[in-house]
């Protein structure tokens, strides 16, 4: 897996649909020396069986510090959304968000300037230059299919436009679902261009099933064999093959093309003005800290977001296997978040979704 430093057209990362009931929510009028910190996050990180890395990260936190995590989940959209609507009584200490919500997180005036210790360790492109976000668990944008339907799994763009995959295709929503309108962003890059981009979907949309607003929903479906392939992300799929026996991850190339991907890091900020700024720090320390990044792949079958955690275990070599020969490309998330509606209105004007 090697990185290299393109500007493509860019796109929305994480489902922005509400996922799971709420374990808990921050209180604007709680004392600020509250033994407790409220972080509104995306979805991926907290497993559905207490097994996840957040799971982990917030229990050892509370055994240390004695500081108790109110959490609170949702889509990366939906996560900022809620705070913008809060910034008169702030509730949330720590957001965290995939590109390109934390960007415009940030541009909402939401995020106060930290640099967690650790962040040194972080890539430039994985962290604001400013301070005010930082990368805690990095994450790559795939697909996934059936593996016991499909005997031969797919390689290209091309082959999901053959009869076969009529109504056996599906992906999430640009505009809607971030991991949606990632196929965009990564169709835009693959083919050279927004026009090749556009013309292909359109010609895939007389496969795919329909819209949907998550795309955490069509793993089990790829996985029954209700479908045969969906679009996903590595961290997110990996994981939930561990009880989805059917699902295989791949990056879908051009003919003649390399597979490529791009990373969807979750990105951590300090909440502006926060009930609990002192604890939010203490958190995100204790987030980047060496223990608890070794558990990214260990724990979440993620990707650590320090460059000097060396992951040597069981998930982190299969992660390895997944990522080789895939050539990863830095969107600028900054000009994502400038022009996101203009691609997401050409790709519905393209497919008349």
């Amino acid at each position: 897996m090697r990185r290299n430093t393109l500007t493509p057209i860019a796109a929305l990362a994480g489902s922005l649909v509400l996922a799971g009931s709420l374990t808990g929510c921050g209180t604007g009028n709680a004392a600020s020396d509250e033994k407790a910190v409220t972080v509104y996050s995306a979805d991926g990180l907290k497993g559905e069986n207490g097994d996840g890395w957040y799971d982990q990260v917030f229990k050892d936190f509370t055994k240390k510090t004695g500081i108790k995590v109110k959490y609170v989940e949702g889509g990366s959209g939906e996560m900022v959304q809620r705070a913008v609507r809060e910034k008169s009584n702030t509730q949330a200490d720590v957001i965290v968000t995939l590109p390109p919500f934390i960007q415009q997180a940030d541009g909402k005036g939401l995020l106060a300037k930290y640099r967690p210790e650790g962040s040194d360790q972080v890539h430039g492109a994985d962290k604001a230059a400013d301070g005010t976000w930082t990368s805690v668990v990095n994450n790559y944008f795939g697909f996934i299919y059936n593996k016991k339907e499909l005997k031969t799994p797919p390689t290209t763009w091309e082959q999901l436009l053959d009869g076969s995959y009529k109504n056996k295709l599906q992906y999430s929503t640009p505009g809607v679902a971030g991991d949606g309108t990632a196929v965009v962003v990564k169709a835009v890059h693959d083919f050279g261009g927004k026009q090749q981009a556009m013309d292909y979907l359109k010609k895939l949309q007389a496969n795919n099933v329909g819209p949907s607003a998550s795309t955490g929903k069509l793993a089990p479906k790829v996985d029954k064999g209700e479908l045969l392939v969906a679009n996903g992300d590595v961290q997110m799929n990996y994981a939930q093959s561990k009880t989805m026996p059917n699902l295989g991850i791949w990056f879908p190339r051009t003919s003649g093309g390399k597979p490529t991907s791009f990373a969807l890091p979750y990105a951590a900020g300090l909440v502006k003005n926060a009930p609990h700024t002192a604890n939010g720090k203490k958190l995100l320390d204790f987030m980047l800290a060496t223990k608890q990044q070794q558990e990214v792949s260990s724990v979440g079958g993620g990707f650590s977001a320090r460059q000097d955690v060396k992951a040597t275990d069981e998930n982190a070599i299969a992660l390895a296997k997944v990522m080789d020969g895939v050539e990863i490309f830095e969107p600028d998330w900054n000009d994502i978040d400038k022009n996101l509606q203009t691609y997401v209105d050409d790709w519905k004007s393209a497919t008349g979704s």
